[in-house]
């Protein structure tokens, strides 16, 4: 069935319904849906400068360096070669950093 964008959306019948105090009451409503936070949990998963971490231990797998990469020697991140920039006396850099 062909649908007629052009017609309007609302009769003047249900536009007439809508009065101001439908239209204000409904704009309170969605405002009281605040959502209540917790500043202890917040501060919780917060770790501060300096906080002694010898206790933790990884749960990152590292992998070396493969074939296609290289170790940017200004920012010292391990890039992909399509993101070497230049070589300066053997030292490769990114383009982030070029």
């Amino acid at each position: 069935m062909a649908t007629d964008y052009d017609s309007p959306r609302k009769t003047d019948e249900d536009i007439n319904e809508d009065s101001l105090q439908e239209l204000q009451a409904r704009r309170v409503d969605k405002g009281t849906g605040t959502i209540d936070v917790d500043p202890d949990e917040v501060a919780e998963g917060m770790e501060l400068p300096g906080a002694d971490l010898s206790g933790e231990e990884l749960a990152v797998r590292v992998l070396p360096r493969q074939a296609d990469e290289f170790t940017c020697s200004s920012c010292f991140l391990v890039q992909h070669r399509s993101q070497l920039a230049k070589e300066r006396g053997g030292q490769l850099v990114c383009k982030e950093c070029a």
